[in-house]
């Protein structure tokens, strides 16, 4: 099985500018759990101090939010595209 995530440049600054990567993970907590040991400085970005995902990261799978999906319990499937983006807030009117 293998399943491509696609970083934004937001979030790339922290893999050494990779953008895209593939990997065999089943599912969201799998996949957190390879950034630590591939991406630390990435992981540290993306989960808070519980080892959670943090709110204002969203995740698509297929471009479809994950929340909507299942969640955390949603199982990747072979070709699957997963999109870590975070929120943009603020500015002045």
């Amino acid at each position: 099985m293998s399943v491509k995530v696609v970083l934004p440049t937001a979030l790339a600054r922290h893999t050494e500018g990779v953008k895209t990567i593939t990997t065999e993970a089943k599912n969201l907590p799998d996949l957190l759990a390879e950034f630590d040991a591939k991406f630390p400085a990435l992981s540290q970005n993306v989960k808070d101090e519980h080892g959670k995902l943090r709110r204002f990261i969203n995740v698509y799978v297929n471009d479809e939010d994950i929340r909507f999906l299942g969640g955390d319990a949603l199982a990747f499937e072979d070709g699957d595209e997963v999109m870590l983006i975070p929120s943009i807030a603020g500015g002045v009117l």
